[in-house]
């Protein structure tokens, strides 16, 4: 193939990009080449290694070939693209996952497409020339090929940074964000190459040099405080208030990009950081906007702009300040049966309990290709999953049992049941939120019936279960962690794994122990302020750019009309309903009690939730329906 040359070299399969003219910039076909070496490669003893480099000074891959992707785009194909994607990504995974040393020569540009290609690689070498950046955003696409997983692991807030504004990074700048390892002056790099394909020993590449400073080292410290926010206006509002040259130039970049476009990428690094980032998680998350992004995206705009007509003025569908949240929200909603696929073995499962919570849940693992039976004592069931008469006949056969219940008591009862139909290696996932004396008995009983067990309550609500975006809190052992974590990708946006049995109920109950007494001084704060004259618009501009920044205002503000689109937007019907606020407030004080931990915030929380909804009018209402109750109080 004249774009790409493969081959092999004494102990090393080498992979040489051959098309400077273009700046290497991948096609189609050289994805496959390099998945079929990979293929070709992982089973050859006689291939200890692979190199990875690319011919021309001015880039080592400039990012992807996407003209025939807007010729397609254009007359209404959207599969062309949707394929590619598929295909480069798996190559992707590859790549990152593959059981050998591979050893990636990044030099001049290193884009896109080429930070996939050489940036996932076990041993990444720069040298002076080196530019890498994610310049995706200009162009209405978001970072992909693995770059927001990159960008979520870079130190601080330099992913937003750097996933924002496309900076480009020096060799120093690219070992400290954990874009490269090893810096080598150019001229070494024949004599290395040499070396790595004479042994096959990746000890040939010695001791690197010192790598030149890092700018973004000395500027991170100010980076972290201007890229902070939770969502683009936040960033922009920081931004704004500065005035110092990073922020100038910051906005002056970010002034350039499809709205939409950073506004999905942050939500993706945010969605992304944290223990349980694979690089599987990160494609997954990047092809739910990968197929959508040329027919609801600025994509094809944003090429026409910089490719086509090159007229650099390209019309975004949004204005820099007015992204609504349901169109970031509706570019990252699962696929379905569209679900990029790794060609995993799909999973039998057992779902019981599927009301408003476990019904979404188990229809997104069925969308996914899980082959799902249901059980719910009232007849319910769920798009895509088999209904079944007991939950014992749902736990049959199943490699993992879900549990979706109200509480404890009945979890255990439950759990009598299904254990004893489950077959040996079953996992038991339970989902619901209980004490954590029953979650540590339930796993105790798994393990005296040869089963493992996981207590996994989750936190996002019935729209975070619809969408695929729910948060999982998870006690129990390693192993059965492991099988459930692809379940885990896809009904949530992160899994944490908190340590043994029981575990994820007290993360679960101390995080809305927070929630519940946040939201109450968030409410307190609004209603004072109405009766001190402060509009409620300024105390939200003022206070979710400042040190009373919190989840309870800046993403779910209790005030109607003030900030994100809220349940105080709609009547205050229930998102999270204050019942629900009280349950995990009365299970938090019994685990304050049993281990005689001091909480009188949080036992202040559950006196007053327990009066707004048993003496007043709180149950049925979303939990920040707290502030009409102090709105209509006074001091006595």
């Amino acid at each position: 193939m004249p774009d790409i040359q493969i081959r092999t070299e004494g102990h090393a399969g080498r992979i040489t990009l051959t098309r400077p003219k273009a700046l290497n910039a991948l096609t189609w076909e050289m994805c496959l080449a390099t998945e079929a070496a990979l293929d070709a490669w992982r089973a050859d003893d006689r291939v200890r290694l692979i190199l990875l480099d690319a011919e021309g000074d001015r880039a080592f891959c400039a990012g992807g070939d996407i003209a025939e992707m807007y010729r397609t785009g254009t007359a209404g194909d959207f599969d062309y693209g949707r394929a590619f994607w598929r295909d480069e990504y798996r190559m992707n995974a590859k790549l990152a996952e593959f059981p050998k040393p591979i050893v990636s020569f990044l030099h001049g540009f290193v884009m896109g497409g080429g930070v996939g290609l050489g940036g996932h690689c076990s041993h990444r070498i720069v040298g002076g020339s080196t530019q890498i950046s994610m310049p995706e955003c200009s162009i209405g696409f978001v970072p992909d090929v693995g770059g927001s997983y990159s960008l979520a692991r870079a130190p601080g807030r330099l992913g937003e940074y750097l996933g924002l504004t496309a900076t480009r990074m020096g060799p120093g700048d690219a070992i400290h964000a954990g874009f490269a390892d090893r810096f080598y002056p150019e001229a070494d790099w024949p004599a290395l190459k040499q070396a790595l394909i004479d042994t096959g020993d990746i000890a040939a590449l010695g001791d690197a040099p010192a790598p030149p400073d890092s700018p973004l080292a000395a500027q991170q410290p100010e980076i972290d405080a201007l890229f902070a926010g939770e969502g683009l206006g936040d960033v922009l509002n920081l931004l704004r208030a500065s005035d110092s040259a990073i922020a100038a130039s910051a906005l002056k970049a970010m002034a350039r990009n499809a709205p939409l476009s950073m506004a999905v990428t942050l939500e993706m690094i945010h969605r992304l950081r944290g223990p349980s980032l694979t690089i599987r998680k990160a494609l997954e998350l990047e092809y739910r906007v990968s197929h959508r992004i040329m027919q609801h995206g600025d994509f094809l705009e944003g090429i026409r702009a910089a490719i086509i007509d090159k007229d650099r003025s390209p019309k975004w569908r949004h204005a820099l300040d007015a992204v609504p949240a349901v169109d970031v929200s509706r570019m990252l909603l699962p696929l379905g049966a569209d679900t990029l696929d790794f060609k995993e073995r799909t999973m039998q499962i057992g779902f019981i309990g599927l009301g408003n919570m476990g019904a979404p849940m188990a229809a997104n693992l069925a969308r996914a290709g899980h082959s799902v039976k249901g059980f719910d004592t009232a007849g319910t069931t769920a798009e895509g999953v088999t209904p079944v008469p007991s939950a014992a006949e749902a736990a049959e056969g199943a490699d993992v049992v879900i549990t979706m219940l109200p509480n404890g008591e009945i979890l255990r009862r439950v759990a009598a049941e299904v254990l004893t139909a489950m077959d040996k290696g079953a996992v038991l996932l339970d989902c619901s939120t209980v004490d954590v004396a029953s979650a540590r008995a339930v796993a105790q009983q798994a393990e005296d019936h040869g089963l493992q067990a996981l207590d996994a309550p989750v936190s996002g609500g019935v729209g975070g279960a619809a969408a695929g975006t729910l948060t999982f809190m998870v006690g129990g052992p390693d192993a059965a962690f492991a099988k459930a974590k692809p379940l885990f990708e896809i009904m949530g946006q992160k899994a944490v794994h908190c340590g043994p049995a029981g575990n994820g109920q007290a993360a679960k109950i101390c995080n809305n122990m927070i929630l519940g007494v946040t939201m109450i001084a968030t409410c307190e704060a609004f209603a004072l302020a109405d009766k001190l004259g402060l509009s409620r618009e300024a105390m939200f501009d003022v206070v979710s750019t400042s040190s009373g920044y919190s989840w309870s205002m800046n993403a779910y503000c209790p005030a109607p009309g003030v900030g994100p689109k809220s349940p105080a937007d709609n009547d205050y019907k229930p998102g999270f309903a204050a019942e629900l606020m009280l349950k995990d407030l009365r299970l938090s004080q019994q685990a304050a009690t049993e281990a005689d931990a001091d909480t009188p915030m949080g036992q202040a929380a559950l006196d007053l939730y327990r009066r707004f909804v048993e003496d007043e009018d709180g149950k049925g209402r979303d939990f920040s329906a707290m502030l009409p109750r102090f709105e209509k109080r006074g001091r006595g």
